[in-house]
């Protein structure tokens, strides 16, 4: 891009919404913070200072973090929430050119207001990556740890901090080495992270297969601290198309699809048979596919398509597991919800995803409302509020509970 082009681009921010009065007490569990410039200011060694990731100005006009040598842009359709969705897109976008509550948190809680959510998680955007891996995957280890760390204390104290009620802490992973990694988990559940981000396909990112027991001493630990595992989609850098032509419309339409493949994935390594109180959490893959994997799963062992019993447990299944160790988070899927019963009401969460191009910011509490509105209450409860709070252990107080939901079609 020249700076000429740069200089005709169109920035449009849209009239401030006006506050949602919807009736749900909501916890969103998929949004994602762009990380600010400030994002480790005063937190790493002195002797960091010139390897530090920062924010540069390109001869073009755009921004991007700069780390390693590599130039990582944040791309205008991972914070487009405030804009005209037909200015999101894969151009870098300027901090500027975002709704301030992509990376402020206080102007986060006030977007969060006027959206009616209570409480959010939120995935890390293009520095660390939505899987949390880039610094695992540092060129100097020493460093990339020292950053990983740095991160982690910026998202509990720097974003978290602020707003303990309303943010539910979310750390990124130590990759390199699943020892240190596992003392890490341990360490942060101590600190108060109760939810950990991990790639849903780590092999897709030159990391060892889920399909050995080289992250077990991670995932042992999550269990061991009831730290809950995130995996959300595309967070292995791998997201499905159909063809090399195809519109960017075929990658929104086929994104559940990623998320049912890297379930198969993680039941298949028998990463939750050998670990039975893990939780696992798939974010932004939508519910409706999950009857269909029952029926696949059901159909594969009683018609003796599959010889599953290597390393099963006798008395367990693989829909038995799915339906005990995952849960499963939803946008929009007014199918899902009418199977709520198959996939289990207790393992549904909902999410706005916010700032995404998909994201339902202002109007969730109205979107919810459509898919909702004629479902019972205690499943309206526990649905856009009740699971979440207990997946992650964070509770909404009696003067946060909105008013109760409507029961009549």
């Amino acid at each position: 891009m020249t700076p000429d082009v740069q200089e005709q681009k169109t920035v449009t921010f849209l009239p401030e919404p006006e506050a949602s009065d919807g009736p749900y007490t909501i916890i969103s569990a998929d949004d994602h913070v762009v990380e600010p410039p400030d994002t480790f200011r005063g937190r790493l060694p002195s002797k960091y200072q010139d390897e530090t990731p920062v924010v540069v100005e390109l001869d073009d006009g755009t921004q991007a973090w700069r780390y390693e040598g590599e130039l990582l842009p944040n791309f205008s359709v991972h914070a487009t929430v405030g804009r005209p969705i037909n200015e999101s897109g894969l151009e870098p976008q300027r901090f500027e050119e975002m709704r301030r509550g992509c990376w402020d948190i206080h102007k986060r809680v006030q977007d969060m207001d006027l959206n009616g959510v209570y409480a959010s998680l939120n995935f890390p955007s293009k520095l660390a990556g939505f899987g949390g891996a880039r610094f695992s995957l540092s060129k100097d280890l020493e460093l990339g740890f020292a950053l990983f760390r740095a991160y982690n204390d910026w998202h509990l104290e720097g974003w978290a901090g602020p707003y303990p009620d309303r943010i539910v802490p979310c750390q990124v992973p130590w990759l390199a080495d699943p020892e240190v990694g596992a003392d890490e988990i341990r360490r942060n559940a101590r600190r108060g992270f109760h939810a950990v981000t991990f790639p849903d396909q780590p092999d897709r990112l030159g990391l060892p297969s889920l399909h050995s027991l080289h992250w077990d001493p991670i995932l042992r630990a999550c269990a061991e601290t009831d730290t809950v595992v995130c995996l959300h989609v595309g967070s292995g850098s791998h997201i499905i198309e159909p063809g090399p032509e195809s519109p960017a419309d075929t990658r929104t339409i086929l994104f559940p699809i990623n998320a049912l493949i890297a379930s198969v994935d993680w039941l298949y390594s028998l990463i939750p048979v050998r670990i039975p109180d893990l939780k696992i959490m798939l974010a932004e893959g939508g519910i409706s596919w999950v009857p269909m994997l029952l029926e696949r799963l059901e159909f594969c062992v009683t018609d003796g398509h599959l010889d599953y019993r290597e390393g099963w447990q006798a008395d367990i299944s693989p829909a038995d597991v799915l339906l005990r160790n995952f849960y499963f988070s939803s946008i929009y899927d007014p199918a899902g919800f009418a199977m709520r019963d198959l996939i289990g009401v207790d393992h549904i969460l909902v999410e706005s995803d916010y700032p995404h191009a998909d994201s339902t910011w202002p109007r969730t509490q109205a979107v919810l409302e459509q898919q909702l509105r004629s479902l019972p209450e205690e499943d309206v409860a526990a649905i856009t509020y009740g699971n979440a709070a207990r997946l992650f252990r964070h509770p909404v107080p009696e003067s946060a509970l909105r008013s109760a939901v409507s029961v009549s079609g």
